[in-house]
């Protein structure tokens, strides 16, 4: 434990976040963060997803964010997946993006939707080759017995996609989360870090400083 307490957590300069000068919306916030993060650490638009299984207990994995505007945040996966399965079950997901290299956090929750069928497969098209092979490979968390079997499968996963690369498979779905909450987290390192909810109301979003 001496030796996790000794590693830093950000670096020494941190950006400044004055939650009063903030947007209205949370999408344009998030936007400019991403951006900035982009500018300074790997894969910025990671993101952990967290969902609940059919016991109801907490699951998290990290995928990628696809888009997000004012309808919300987007991701993409099979509806066959464990994640997909359980989005099926209780189609109400949280997002957590973390850029340490920037002492900066956004979370958001809320219910989540399934995009149509064309809006699923541009997604899966849109994908580099390899994680379109990934996707037909199938049998996503099953247990592995054999790695040769992994070896065939990508073999002819790889042949199906060469042979039909304008087709999708029908699991494939791109999810939208539209948060009801949306926070944005700035460390400092007094310890003092700037919180800034935003909660969604029938008037529109509504802005709250929190206490650290």
């Amino acid at each position: 434990m001496v030796a996790l307490r000794g590693w830093p957590s950000f670096p020494e300069e941190l950006p400044v976040f004055t939650p009063g000068t903030a947007p209205a919306e949370p999408q344009a916030l998030f936007v400019e963060w991403l951006t900035e993060a982009g500018e300074h650490v790997l894969a910025p638009h990671a993101v952990t997803l967290s969902t609940v299984d059919a016991d109801g207990a907490p699951d998290a994995r990290v995928v990628i964010l696809k888009d997000v505007g004012p309808a919300g945040w987007a991701v993409a996966t099979s509806s066959e997946s464990p994640k997909g399965l359980q989005l099926r079950k209780d189609p109400r997901a949280a997002l957590t993006f973390f850029w340490p290299g920037r002492g900066r956090q956004v979370r958001l929750r809320g219910p989540v939707s399934p995009a149509s069928a064309e809006v699923s497969a541009e997604d899966f098209l849109a994908r580099p080759p390899a994680s379109r092979v990934e996707a037909f490979i199938g049998h996503q968390s099953q247990v592995l017995h054999d790695p040769a079997d992994l070896a065939a499968a990508a073999a002819e996963a790889e042949r199906w996609v060469a042979e039909n690369p304008d087709v999708a498979p029908e699991t494939w779905t791109r999810y939208l989360v539209d948060p009801d909450v949306v926070e944005f987290w700035q460390a400092s390192h007094d310890r003092r870090h700037v919180r800034l909810r935003y909660r969604k109301s029938d008037a529109g979003w509504i802005r709250e400083r929190l206490w650290p």
